[in-house]
């Protein structure tokens, strides 16, 4: 990716761009997001915006996809807390290097999946890469929380929920509450209210071609 060379604009005076978090089953969360080549003043202001919802939703970690972009990006803070801005991460086309430290079973929420939670498998320990909003490649050493936080969001930008990772009987124990988020959904698509497939798609390319 190209380092950043244009600034963005004052938040007072830039329309929102994110207006909320999509939830399952909407299409966007299955497209696997393709690595960003350029950020602008634009994306700048959209990543702002994702930390702003996280905090409000009270999250630790939200990925593009969730707030319908096709970028490889996500936003995480493992404390939860915007007062702690030195816990905050911003991650750009980032990669998993290395698991390390064994697997661990702990229970697993999403924001684009509410009210659901589930136990999940993950790696204790992970090397991670990525770009920074400068254009400059950082690695971090994650353990805990935020190693947790980063494999759930980096599964988002391959089009995986947490859901996929569940045993039979933890899926099961679930799928009521999806069924009820499946019947909302298409609810809101007769209402007009969300795009069809073909809409859908039309805007990936059409945000893709800006930035990958």
């Amino acid at each position: 990716m190209e380092p950043n060379s244009v600034q963005p604009s004052p938040a007072a005076s830039s329309p929102k761009l994110i207006r909320q978090i999509i939830q399952y089953p909407h299409p966007t969360l299955r497209h696997r997001s393709k690595p960003l080549r350029r950020v602008d003043g634009e994306l700048r202001q959209m990543i702002a915006e994702m930390l702003e919802l996280m905090y409000a939703r009270d999250g630790v970690g939200l990925a593009a996809n969730q707030v319908d972009l096709p970028y490889r990006i996500f936003v995480m803070n493992p404390t939860g807390d915007p007062a702690q801005k030195d816990q905050e991460f911003i991650l750009i086309n980032p990669e998993i290097l290395s698991r390390r430290g064994g697997v661990e079973e702990k229970e697993e929420g999403c924001l684009s999946l509410p009210g659901i939670y589930a136990p999940v498998r993950r790696s204790t320990k992970i090397v991670l890469i990525a770009y920074n909003l400068q254009g400059q490649q950082v690695q971090y050493e994650l353990e805990g929380l935020a190693a947790r936080a980063a494999q759930h969001e980096i599964d988002h930008l391959d089009g995986v929920l947490f859901i996929d990772r569940l045993s039979e009987t933890a899926l099961a124990a679930v799928r009521e509450k999806l069924l009820e988020l499946e019947q909302e959904f298409r609810t809101n698509r007769r209402l007009g209210l969300v795009p069809d497939d073909r809409q859908i798609a039309a805007r990936w390319a059409s945000l893709e071609g800006l930035r990958t």
